[in-house]
């Protein structure tokens, strides 16, 4: 029994060493094409969701493992934040960073997902059962606009007749938030397309008129709109 107890104690200390290999082995695999990875890790009735929102089966998963196109190369590194729940002997849930570099015609690119897989002890091993991946949000690249262009955007916008966000200059940059509360400061990606360092999901999109007064601007959201109208 005590020796059984052992054997045990010691499978559970070396499991996040061993799903972290599994798991650098799986994305090792999509940069070099190798589907033979995925047939051998992932369970017979395994789902991956992936970072656009669609859904694959392990069939349609393994379809998507194929080798980068010409042009295109780079590799796939899974961050020190590994980290593992286990739920009885048999079930374990990781969360862990992706690192993704690529190299796209000549370009560097890099991204960042965050992923969580769960993993089954099945057959003498453990596959993994399913798989989401989650793009992690950084903030894009910034222009500086000149104070008299920043200036223009300032003002007061209602989204409805007891919702108000201000736009005000600070210094030599843009604040704004909600009536009656702090700013925070406001960047701008391009012309007329502002947004908060800490509310990367948000887009401040400006409309003009025939003249090019700014009117309001959108909200824009994964693809939803809250209108704001620019008082006078």
């Amino acid at each position: 029994m005590i020796l059984a107890a052992l054997v045990l104690l010691a499978a559970a200390s070396d499991l996040p060493h061993t799903l972290r290999a599994q798991s650098q082995a799986l994305v090792d695999a999509v940069s070099a094409g190798d589907r033979t990875v995925w047939d051998r890790l992932m369970a017979p009735d395994a789902v991956y969701a992936d970072e656009s929102g669609a859904v694959f089966t392990r069939a349609q998963m393994l379809d998507q493992v194929t080798p980068l196109p010409p042009g295109v190369s780079g590799h796939i590194d899974v961050d020190d934040d590994y980290r593992i729940t286990t739920s009885g002997d048999d079930v374990a849930v990781a969360v862990f960073h992706l690192n993704e570099f690529e190299t796209f015609h000549g370009q560097k690119l890099t991204a960042r997902y965050l992923m969580t897989e769960t993993w089954v002890r099945r057959d003498g091993g453990w596959k993994v059962l399913a798989t989401h991946s989650y793009a992690a949000l950084k903030a894009p690249p910034t222009i500086v606009l000149p104070p008299a262009r920043l200036d223009d955007y300032a003002g007061r916008y209602a989204a409805g007749p007891d919702l108000v966000y201000v736009i005000a200059m600070d210094g030599d940059h843009l604040v704004g938030g909600r009536e009656g509360k702090p700013g925070k400061p406001l960047a701008a990606e391009t012309a007329d397309i502002l947004f908060a360092p800490d509310q990367l999901r948000v887009r401040k999109m400006f409309q003009r008129d025939a003249s090019g007064h700014i009117t309001g601007f959108l909200d824009r959201r994964e693809g939803e709109d809250i209108v704001w109208k620019r008082l006078p």
